[in-house]
């Protein structure tokens, strides 16, 4: 807008809108942290959320593969937040891995009354020694350009959510050896009466 009269021009105001919107997660993750950290702040409704069908529709958006056996795997949970959280860890995956990203739900092999998400790319990986600084807030790896996107809060909130449902999430090696790296969210499953 600097030295010109008139408009400006649409790539000028593309990029305005794209920085308007990232901000606008931005305070929309700050939030939601502050709230997560606060356990006495409401965080929503408990209810009966279908796992596999809550992957399978954030699976739809970023082209990521689905894996899902025929097991039911439903979560006594706040539906919004593990949308959140499997959201958070897929868009993860497509920033370092420029597509070809792989989900697999179960339960998890070492406790069966777990669901298992597993995301898994093909991006840099990361380094054995810092699997558990990713979770940390606004920890981005070495490297990791402003240009990428995100501010470290993504992986975080993930932790904090997982957290929240009595689950944890952790970073390990792709199980077949190749270059990237498995995100795996573990969450209780609901037991029936």
């Amino acid at each position: 807008l600097m030295g010109g009269s008139g408009p400006p021009s649409p790539a000028f105001r593309d990029e305005i809108l794209r920085n308007i919107a990232e901000l606008d997660q931005l305070v929309d993750e700050i939030l939601l942290a502050s709230r997560l950290d606060s356990h006495e702040a409401d965080v929503g409704t408990l209810e009966l959320v279908d796992m596999v069908g809550l992957a399978a529709e954030e699976c739809v958006r970023v082209d990521a593969d689905l894996e899902a056996g025929a097991d039911t795997l439903e979560v006594n949970g706040v539906a919004k937040l593990l949308r959140r959280a499997v959201r958070n860890l897929l868009e993860n995956a497509r920033r370092y891995s420029q597509g070809d990203i792989h989900v697999s739900l179960q339960r998890s092999p070492q406790h069966p009354h777990m669901a298992q998400v597993r995301v898994c790319d093909h991006g840099p990986g990361v380094p054995e020694a810092l699997r558990e600084r990713i979770f940390e807030p606004f920890y981005r790896l070495p490297g990791a350009s402003e240009r990428a996107g995100g501010v470290g809060l993504g992986l975080a909130l993930v932790r904090s959510i997982a957290a929240r449902h009595g689950g944890r999430v952790y970073c390990e090696d792709r199980p077949d050896g190749g270059s990237g790296a498995c995100f795996v969210l573990e969450l209780p499953l609901q037991t029936s009466a």
